[in-house]
């Protein structure tokens, strides 16, 4: 009985490790708001959020897999207690919050085209 549970432990593992090898490997294809995401960085937007607030996901899922190139800067420590010292000297209050070149300040889910206008990125069509 005991071989028998260490026999599925391994394989387990054997699985976990070849599926991570597997997705490491993988292209990865364009999402389709990449060039934008990208442009938002470029233009100086810089987006302020936390990983346990919720209309920070919504507005990161706005992006789909595109996502992991916004400007993104997490601001809660890592314990979800606290605030990170950039967040703390940008004064960042709330979350979502999108900062612009010029200064302006968005709080809360703002909008592709409301991000677009701001930046004179171009929203794919």
């Amino acid at each position: 009985m005991k071989n028998k549970k260490t026999i599925i432990a391994i394989v387990v593992v054997i699985l976990l490790i070849a599926g991570t090898v597997w997705l490491a490997k993988m292209p990865r294809t364009p999402g389709k708001y990449d060039t934008f995401a990208s442009c938002l960085g470029e233009k100086g937007a810089k987006f302020y959020g936390a990983f346990w607030c919720p209309h920070c996901r919504n507005q990161k899922a706005l992006f789909g897999k595109s996502a992991t190139l916004l400007p993104y800067i997490e601001c809660s420590t890592p314990d979800g207690k606290g605030r990170t010292q950039v967040c703390a000297d940008a004064k960042i209050e709330g979350y979502p919050t999108w900062e612009f070149a010029g200064g302006e300040r968005l709080g809360g889910e703002v909008s592709l085209a409301t991000l677009s206008e701001k930046t004179s990125c171009q929203l794919p069509e």
